[in-house]
């Protein structure tokens, strides 16, 4: 009797191991997945927003008077961001929004000038986005 009580624990035990290591497995693997797919979509949502952003600044720099359609593009990716970002990024990206808007009313560059400007690097609006950006990503990893 107390071998066969013996070997139904033992093959319990044997099942509950398995069953708790495929689970373990099983979740890892979803966690990764998810975490994944997170990261990915927030790339996506920079790539987006330093693309429209740049795009934005080099028009104010020349321009007295922004597209409003575009404006409204780059505020809808920032409200996207408060939902997935961290509130570092998106300080950072509204800091870039306001720069923009900032640059408009300023006298327009000449090519001289945005020659200078590039060749000097005093200017790259999107710097400091950029690196929250990649600290917060290299944060997802550490998860």
């Amino acid at each position: 009797m107390n071998t066969a009580i013996a070997a139904l624990a033992g093959s319990a035990i044997g099942s509950l191991t398995t069953f708790t290591s495929a689970w373990l497995t099983q979740y890892r693997q979803d966690r990764a997945n998810r975490l994944s797919g997170e990261k990915a979509r927030r790339q996506e949502l920079y790539k987006q927003f330093i693309g429209e952003t740049s795009k934005l600044y080099a028009d104010a720099l020349v321009h007295d008077h922004a597209e409003v359609s575009a404006l409204v593009s780059v505020f809808a990716l920032v409200s996207q961001m408060r939902i997935v970002s961290s509130s570092a990024v998106i300080e950072k990206a509204e800091a870039v929004v306001l720069l923009i808007l900032n640059t408009y009313p300023v006298p327009n560059k000449t090519f001289s000038d945005l020659r200078d400007l590039m060749r000097s690097h005093a200017v790259n609006p999107l710097r400091e986005f950029s690196e929250e950006c990649r600290a917060e990503l290299h944060a997802l990893n550490d998860r």
